[in-house]
């Protein structure tokens, strides 16, 4: 369905793009020099490719709209970072001890010695400065 809406979406758009290209320039910043029919002047007939225009406009627009609401229907919470896995980022990086559960933030940014993940801080002797 998404496909097929896509597809339709492209065409609406390489269709859109002919027919401005194949209007005739009225000149100017919105109409004004391009003689009667503007936007600065009354309303004027329009034609049937700018009817034609208007309508793969407003097609174009629905169909950018039904594309944005399937897109975020299709969308799952969280980031990126979250649902990629070590072994999805860097083959060959996790071991087979290793959970599928890591996330390849947490293999980059390993546990500091010491804090509440259980990880004990080593007993280290660290020498005294000398007395002054």
């Amino acid at each position: 369905m998404e496909q097929a809406i896509l597809l339709l979406h492209l065409a609406l758009v390489i269709f859109l793009i002919v027919l401005v290209l194949l209007q005739r320039s009225e000149g100017g910043a919105l109409g004004m020099g391009g003689g009667g029919g503007g936007v600065v002047t009354g309303r004027s007939a329009a034609t049937a490719l700018q009817k034609f225009t208007w309508y793969l406009a407003a097609g174009f627009l629905t169909t950018s709209l039904v594309l944005n609401v399937i897109a975020q229907s299709d969308r799952q919470g969280g980031s990126v970072l979250d649902r990629l896995s070590v072994e999805d980022a860097l083959p060959g990086v996790g071991s087979d001890t290793e959970s599928d559960s890591g996330s390849l933030l947490d293999s980059l940014n390993p546990p500091s010695i010491g804090d509440e993940s259980g990880t004990p801080a080593p007993d280290v002797n660290l020498p005294t400065p000398p007395a002054e």
